[in-house]
């Protein structure tokens, strides 16, 4: 089971949106998918129309022997099902303190789903602690998607020196810019600098988008009511680019190498 994970120290850059579309694609590719929210907002768990609870709450999840099989929810999609969010996550970070291996916590958690799916994207909550470090040792990639400005690239370059200072070179980071305004002149200058200078950046982007605003109304990815629109089409690029990078890191060796600079604005 190979683990994405839609992460940012920042809230509010469309962690969630972005999962819930490439999870929507995956299934389409017909691996079999599980999409994690594990946001206590519970946002993932609401665009699938599955209230955001889980029976037993974190206590549950992070005990010795959970079976996590019941928790899972499907989300009327074919090849697609949800491990929605709880409140009770909120707590997450103190209950991780509590764990003999807390660090490893999620990893032995999603044990017995390896078999069971191809890949797994996570909707991560925003923040660095305890629950980003498992996410960080889980996951094979993290994509993480930034809105084009000062502060949004101070916060990823927080997160690539906080990456390399653990040495976690196994990981595979992919940002990505979202939510672009192009009118906006600081969205252009910063789009413009950043690709000329920092190829790890995928030169896919995601629009700001009153169609995938309405996701919220319509409770479902984009595709079920705007298949052709432009916006879905970005996400299929999205997705595409991630595979292709995916899959040259795997023919290459010296896998991590990309995960190096620090973009800046200027």
């Amino acid at each position: 089971m190979k683990i994405f994970s839609l992460y940012n120290i920042k809230g509010g850059v469309g962690k969630t949106t972005t999962a819930v579309n490439l999870a929507y694609l995956s299934a389409q590719d017909g691996a079999r998918t599980l999409i994690w929210d594990l946001d206590p907002q519970g946002s993932t768990s609401f665009y699938f129309c599955v209230k955001p609870e889980v029976k037993g709450g974190t206590k549950e999840l992070l005990s010795n022997h959970p079976d996590i099989k019941p928790m899972l929810r499907m989300t009327g999609f074919p090849n697609l099902d949800l491990l929605p969010a709880d409140i009770s996550y909120r707590h997450m970070e103190s209950e991780l303190e509590d764990q003999s291996k807390p660090m490893l916590a999620l990893q032995k958690l999603l044990k017995p789903l390896q078999k069971h799916y191809d890949h797994l994207i996570i909707d991560c909550p925003p923040g660095i602690g305890l629950v980003a470090e498992n996410i960080f040792q889980l996951s094979n990639t993290l994509v993480v998607p930034l809105i084009p400005t000062p502060l949004s690239l101070r916060a990823y370059n927080r997160l690539v020196q906080f990456l390399v200072k653990r040495r976690s070179n196994r990981l595979h980071v992919l940002p990505f810019f979202n939510m672009i305004n192009e009118h906006k002149p600081i969205h252009r200058a910063v789009t413009r600098n950043v690709f000329s200078g920092h190829p790890i950046f995928m030169q896919s982007i995601i629009p700001e988008s009153n169609l995938i605003e309405a996701m919220g109304i319509k409770r479902a990815p984009i595709f079920s009511y705007a298949r052709e629109s432009q916006e879905a089409t970005a996400y299929r690029n999205l997705w595409n680019e991630i595979k292709q990078r995916e899959a040259r890191r795997t023919a290459a060796t010296g896998k991590g190498k990309d995960l190096k600079t620090e973009p800046t604005a200027s």
